[in-house]
This record gives structure tokens, C-alpha cells and sequence, in this order.
């Protein structure tokens, strides 16, 4: 019995060798890329060891450093800033519908559930956004939008709460004379790190890697985030490419367009592969427990 134990164990450790592999070797294989010179690429194809090494993208990306910088600097505050009023909405709205004697419980959870199903289209989403609101070419045109917050994450949380959070801890608290707002915050969230770390990780995600806001509501490349910014980037490379491969001499491999969009990519993941490592723990904890129980 020991024996087969083992066996699976190693099995199973083997599965999960090749599972990790499959997701790190893309990173290493982009990253190399995007040190090795147009001409080889094109010659040889991708390679793990760069036939011919260039930090020619690079330079060119930071040719620009300080266009980059502040699309770094707007696309951290908004990430940031977007995460911590996407959490504080979340909390407010899943706290409440995990409490069973909130009046009118069930018209607030259909309320949430009907925003998933259906939506206002692109369209009058516009329309409403720079005609009422008037956020067009502001910092909250890449804030509010379709990020602000989410229903999943929400049902997310509230089941989380429910499942993790026990009655006779709130009882407590309010016998003690805390009021709501007191046991939500000093009681309640203290007990649930795990989910809070995984909706501040996927929301955080959607704004770091968000262009389309930035795309539909944004024209002043002062206020670009590093996705549209990299994005344009990209754009003008491939039009350079096409304009000059269509009607010069010059050859397509003295273009370094492939170069360049690997290292757009590595810039673009490079803040996130630096943060998750710190909150995986409660993100795949967070994951398991909000989205199963309940």
C-alpha cells in the first residue's frame, strides 16, 4: 500500500513537472526573443539561446523613457487606485447580502445577478459615459468604467463570507456594542485575507493589462497607461513595416517589429510576475474556498 502511495506521489509530482514547465518555458522563450537581433529571428526563428544577442527593442522602447515612465506612473496609480475602491465596493455590497436578515436580500442578489446577463452595449455605454459624465480624456475614464466593480467578484465574496465567517463571531461582536460598521472592519475582514488577496489580484490584473478603456475614452497621450502606449507602439511599427516593406529597399528583417512586440510583452507582464509570487498563497486559497463552498 505504501509502495502505490509512493508511486502515485511520483506520478503525480511528474504530472505537475511537466504542467509548470508548459507555463514557464512561453516566459523564458519571450524573454530571449526579445533579446535576439530582427534577422535572426526571421533566419532561424525563436530560439532559448539568442543566436545573435540585441538590446536593440529595448532601447528603442526606452528611446522614449519619458513617455514610458509616465505610462508606467498612470498605469500604477490607476492599478492601485482601482483596486482599493473595487475592494471597498465589493465589501460593501457582498457583506450585506451574506447576512440572512437583510431586508429585501433577494431583490438586491437578482439586482447583482441581472447586471451578468445583461448589459447596456458599447454604444449607449459611451454615450453615457462621455455625454453624462463627461470622463473622456480624465484619469476616471481608465477607473470607471467596466472595472469599478463586478457582480462575479462580488457573489465571489459574498460566499466567502457566508461560508467562512461564523454567525456566533458577529453575535459576539454585537453584544460587545459593535456596530455594523465596526464588526465589518475590525471582525469580519481580518478573517477573510484570502479572498480579499484573490479579488485585489484579478482586479489588479484588469487594470494593469486594461487598454480598451484607455482606446475608446482617452486622446491625450499624457495620459496614456503603459497598455496603450505599448499598443501604439506596436502600431506604428507594423505600419512602418508594411509602408516601408511595400514601397523601399529596405529589407523587412532590418525592421525589428518581432523584437520589439516580444519585448512590449515582457514589459507589459514584468510588474506582475515581480507581485504574484507574494500573494499566490492566499490567492489559490481565496480561489478554492469563495468559488466551491457555499
Amino acid at each position: 500500500m505504501v509502495e502505490k502511495k509512493k508511486g502515485f506521489q511520483l506520478f503525480a509530482h511528474l504530472i505537475m513537472i511537466l504542467i509548470s514547465a508548459c507555463s514557464v518555458i512561453p516566459f523564458i522563450l519571450l524573454i530571449m526573443s526579445s533579446f535576439t537581433e530582427e534577422k535572426s529571428l526571421i533566419a532561424n526563428g525563436y530560439s532559448f539561446f539568442p543566436e545573435v544577442f540585441s538590446t536593440y527593442a529595448y532601447k528603442y522602447l526606452l528611446s522614449g523613457s519619458g513617455a514610458l515612465l509616465r505610462s508606467y506612473g498612470i498605469s500604477f496609480f490607476v492599478t492601485a487606485a482601482g483596486t482599493f475602491c473595487n475592494l471597498i465596493f465589493t465589501i460593501l455590497f457582498a457583506y450585506p447580502l451574506s447576512r440572512k436578515d437583510l431586508p429585501g436580500r433577494n431583490f438586491f442578489a437578482f439586482f447583482l445577478f441581472f447586471t451578468m446577463l445583461f448589459s447596456g452595449g458599447l454604444v449607449p455605454s459611451y454615450m453615457m459615459w462621455t455625454r453624462t459624465f463627461h470622463i473622456q480624456n480624465t484619469i476616471f475614464a481608465l477607473l470607471v468604467p467596466n472595472l469599478l466593480m463586478g457582480a462575479f467578484n462580488v457573489i465571489m465574496m459574498r460566499t466567502y463570507f457566508t461560508a467562512n465567517i461564523p454567525d456566533a463571531v458577529i453575535e459576539a461582536a454585537r453584544i460587545d456594542g459593535a456596530n455594523e460598521f465596526r464588526i465589518l472592519f475590525s471582525v469580519v475582514l481580518p478573517m477573510a485575507l484570502p479572498i480579499l488577496a484573490t479579488i485585489g489580484m484579478l482586479v489588479g490584473l484588469g487594470y494593469w493589462n486594461d487598454w480598451v478603456n484607455g482606446l475608446y475614452y482617452i486622446n491625450n497621450d499624457k495620459l496614456y497607461s503603459v497598455q496603450v502606449l505599448l499598443t501604439n507602439i506596436q502600431r506604428q511599427m507594423d505600419s512602418l513595416k508594411q509602408t516601408m516593406g511595400a514601397g523601399s529597399n529596405v529589407s523587412l528583417a532590418e525592421i525589428p517589429s518581432t523584437s520589439i512586440r516580444m519585448a512590449i510583452n515582457v514589459m507589459g507582464i514584468l510588474p506582475v510576475m515581480v507581485i504574484y509570487p507574494f500573494i499566490q498563497k492566499y490567492l489559490v486559497k481565496g480561489i478554492a474556498i469563495g468559488a466551491v463552498k457555499g
